[in-house]
């Protein structure tokens, strides 16, 4: 399932496999889960978190609870580049009973501010 151009709720973007063993129920739980470490990552250089920002593109989680994380940044030049994917990863290891997780960085389509969430526009002042 591709996200479409404005930040959703992340409940919209998270996918598991048709005919999966997860129960909407399970999925929804582990989704509030995925959120909660997904709102502990910062952008360095912006004060909020990548959740509201929009960098998580997409997330495909298995019946065995591997998770594969599509995300951006806010800039292909972005100085954390090499590192964000590996902060990522780390915040949802902490997830019990997580699987194997894979981090994609991608600049396709490119991050603009629209992605951005209500909370995030705030925040920034951007009204």
């Amino acid at each position: 399932m591709n996200m479409e151009p404005q930040q959703t709720e992340l409940r919209s973007e998270v996918t598991s496999a048709e005919g999966s063993a997860l129960t909407p129920e399970e999925l929804e739980a582990f989704t509030q889960k995925l959120v909660t470490a997904l709102k502990t990552v910062f952008d360095p250089e912006i004060p909020v978190d990548i959740y509201e920002l929009g960098l998580i593109y997409k997330v495909d989680v298995a019946d065995n609870y591997d998770v594969v994380v599509d995300m951006t940044l806010t800039a292909p030049g972005c100085p954390v580049a090499g590192e964000m994917p590996g902060m990522v990863k780390s915040a949802l290891e902490t997830i019990e009973g997580i699987g194997e997780v894979t981090v994609n960085m991608t600049f396709d389509p490119p991050w603009t501010p629209d992605r951005m969430s209500e909370e995030a526009k705030l925040e920034l002042n951007m009204y």
